[in-house]
């Protein structure tokens, strides 16, 4: 009986990665003779802490910080069961915080993500992972350096980025992300600039994930931080390799699928690791802008997001195996 396995990303805004996974699934299984199994998964963007707490278990904290304007919220960490304190940035200072018309990275601040950070230190780690993405900012970690000065000695940190892109340039946290965080063209040029004037970030700028967070992977490194790719932490972690190769055919996607997309994030690794394996898959997008992918575009629609993903599942499962791209 062919097995397929479900394991989008999130759909930014519009699914989380587990419901993006069930409505696949759910699609799949419409159609007799096949088997379909869940694994979302995630880059350290939002959801990732959720994933991992699903994978290894572990404790909820709730602690009041204040979002990117300054508004007080409460935003959780999880304590694992090793004694590792998993810190999600978007929590704190996620997109998902705000309303559409809110989006101002020029004002938007990273502070509540060292405020989150802080009560993350006073419950005595043994060690600290910090995921990035899915941010409103773009200060380059001003904000959270802000709010820490320095990292307490031999405490590891450990950052997982979700993409690889370095702080500066064409492919940097302004000219990349800006946009995606409501930055007009003059916004994007303003925030190059104040990233570029940081003497603290300079050392760290060219690191693959300096960019990730709108610079938060820079700021971290700053502190100490080991920046380590968020997608291939989290399906190592969640046995990816071993539930892949299992399977007839992977399928994942998220929103968007871009030049990002296959720079760190999620689909792009689970894709480079089937290739390796040997293994059949397909990817899909709300949108595509890249092309020759040779995935299956979505119908834009965030209303329809479900349901898409639902027939998106039955007809993969209706099709022969040899369809899909491999």
């Amino acid at each position: 009986m062919p097995r397929a396995l479900a394991c989008p990303a999130s759909l930014k805004g519009v699914l989380a990665a587990t419901d993006a996974a069930a409505a696949l699934a759910r699609g799949i299984r419409r159609r007799s003779g096949w088997v379909a199994d869940e694994l979302p998964v995630a880059d350290g963007g939002e959801g990732t802490a959720e994933l991992l707490a699903r994978a290894l278990g572990g404790r909820w904290r709730s602690v009041p910080v204040h979002d990117p304007f300054g508004r007080e919220i409460h935003a959780r960490f999880l304590l694992l069961e090793d004694g590792t304190a998993v810190v999600e940035s978007a929590e704190a200072v996620g997109l998902a915080l705000l309303a559409s018309d809110e989006l101002d990275p020029l004002a938007a601040s990273s502070a509540g993500l060292g405020e989150l950070l802080l009560a993350a230190l006073a419950a005595s780690p043994r060690a600290v992972l910090a995921t990035l993405g899915g941010t409103a900012t773009v200060d380059g970690g001003a904000g959270l350096l802000s709010v820490i000065g320095a990292w307490p000695q031999g405490l590891p940190l450990r950052v997982a980025c979700d993409v690889r892109n370095p702080l500066l340039g064409p492919r940097g946290a302004a000219r990349v992300f800006g946009p995606q965080k409501g930055a007009g063209p003059a916004a994007v040029e303003e925030l190059e600039r104040r990233l570029a004037s940081s003497e603290r970030l300079a050392p760290f700028g060219d690191l693959p994930g300096a960019g990730a967070g709108g610079g938060l992977g820079a700021a971290l490194a700053a502190l100490g931080g080991e920046l380590c790719p968020g997608a291939e932490l989290v399906l190592d972690t969640i046995g990816f390799d071993a539930r892949a190769a299992g399977a007839d055919l992977v399928v994942t996607g998220e929103g968007t699928v871009d030049e990002t997309t296959f720079e760190g994030k999620a689909p792009g690794a689970v894709v480079g690791r089937c290739r390796r394996l040997a293994v059949r898959w397909l990817i899909f997008g709300g949108w595509f802008e890249r092309s020759g992918v040779g995935g299956r575009p979505l119908s834009g629609d965030p209303g329809r997001a479900v349901e898409d993903l639902e027939e998106l599942g039955e007809e993969l499962a209706g099709a022969p195996l040899d369809s899909p791209q491999s």
